[in-house]
């Protein structure tokens, strides 16, 4: 862990806007340094999204070594290393002990608490953070800066001006827009001149046409187990095995959200996307093809499917909505199918239905401690940086870590002398 500048207590006031876990966790490295740190929400509490992620079960983060971990963060693994690094699994783990909460690595690998849930975790943070002196003030929505360099805010009683030393903002992509993610930051930044990328789904599900018949009786149904394949726009293929729902309009599910970064980056690029299923991942072709040849009698082709493939339910109707009359009847064709059956992938489905959200503050317009070239004092942490990861506890791994970087850079900033520029206020730089 790095050493970290201890403030004066109380001598500098740093405002937290965004009340997730890269806001709390860099109000809490702020607050343990001395700083007083008011954190501001436009919900009506703390950690909206982060309880929502842990209904199903809190996936924290993930247990596999470093080499494998840090290659989960795609293109931009080089700029969201750095951070992960200072504060991986490990650390994380060892600071959720620290709250009192027992994790536990399940079968998969991923890391959960004890209890399986986000509540305990949070009260217990929450709790830890208002002992060491935080301040937080919900429905407070964050509307830009004032002409004195101030932060507005929007409340129930009007508005309101703050002053502070520095800024973190950790408010989030555009996902689950209800629980506060909804970027609408992204023009207050824009109109300061901070290149943002376009906010895109990720870890969503997609759009297929369905005809009615196999949409009405499918709808809803699981295909397992399946090895799926796609092209990568940056060239090779990617290949998984799992699992994935089949819904009215589409696609969706682990295996799918696993690979929505290439579907979606394709689509953009072509119009469509093809993901490509192999139904039988543990038959090879050779022995699909000699139980099709074998001789059927009587028997319907569905009923040879099932007896000498044990294909069937769902599967069997993925063979009968995407493969043509005339290649069902041909045994090789069939074959090939099955073990390679095409599905064209047309559209994500909306942004604030996905998990996440790939887009946000580019890595460009930061400098390596997490500060805003355009506006000094001014940190960013979390989901709205311009990086994305699969589900599996990367997510809020890196929302953790980043929030406890901007935090240690905006520590620094603080003792740092070369403070020539108004906090808020585009830098020198600007208007030349």
């Amino acid at each position: 862990m790095h050493t970290l500048p201890q403030l004066a207590p109380g001598s500098r006031r740093v405002a937290v806007i965004g009340a997730g876990p890269a806001g709390l966790m860099a109000a809490e490295v702020l607050a343990a340094q001395g700083a007083a740190v008011d954190v501001y929400d436009a919900m009506p509490s703390a950690g909206r999204k982060f309880l929502l992620a842990g209904r199903g079960g809190m996936n924290i983060t993930h247990s596999e070594p470093q080499p494998d971990f840090l290659p989960r963060y795609g293109n931009r693994r080089e700029q969201v290393a750095p951070f992960v690094r200072r504060f991986d699994a490990d650390q994380l783990r060892a600071w959720i002990h620290g709250l009192g909460i027992e994790t536990f690595v399940g079968s998969s690998g991923r890391v959960f608490p004890r209890e399986m849930k986000a509540a305990p975790l949070l009260r217990a943070w929450l709790h830890r953070l208002r002992e060491a002196g935080v301040r937080f003030h919900m429905r407070h929505r964050w509307l830009g800066w004032q002409a004195d360099g101030a932060l507005r805010f929007a409340h129930a009683d009007g508005h309101t001006g703050v002053q502070a030393d520095a800024v973190v903002l950790a408010l989030g992509g555009a996902s689950w827009p209800r629980l506060g993610s909804d970027g609408s930051w992204v023009p207050l930044l824009q109109t300061r001149q901070v290149e943002v990328a376009p906010l895109l789904p990720s870890n969503c599900g997609f759009e297929l046409d369905w005809s009615e018949h196999f949409r009405s009786r499918f709808a809803g149904e699981p295909v397992k187990p399946v090895v799926a394949s796609t092209a990568l726009p940056s060239g090779g293929v990617q290949n998984r095995r799992g699992e994935f729902i089949i819904t009215a309009d589409g696609i969706e599910g682990s295996l799918v959200y696993a690979m929505s970064s290439a579907l979606r980056d394709t689509i953009t690029a072509e119009g469509s996307a093809r993901l490509y299923l192999d139904l039988l991942p543990d038959w090879p072709l050779e022995k699909v093809e000699a139980e099709l040849a074998h001789p059927r009698g009587a028997r319907s082709l569905s009923s040879h499917l099932q007896s000498r493939l044990h294909l069937k339910g769902v599967k069997a109707g993925l063979l009968r909505e995407l493969v043509s009359k005339d290649d069902f009847a041909d045994m090789g064709k069939l074959a090939r199918a099955i073990k390679a059956l095409p599905l064209t992938v047309l559209r994500t489905r909306p942004i604030a239905e996905a998990i996440s959200s790939a887009g946000g503050v580019s890595f460009e317009a930061l400098d390596d401690a997490l500060m805003l070239r355009a506006l000094p004092g001014v940190f960013c942490a979390g989901e709205m940086l311009d990086w994305e990861a699969p589900t599996g506890g990367y997510l809020l791994t890196a929302c953790f870590a980043t929030g406890r970087a901007a935090a240690a850079g905006a520590l620094h900033w603080l003792i740092s002398d070369d403070r020539t520029a108004s906090l808020g206020n585009p830098s020198e730089e600007q208007h030349k």
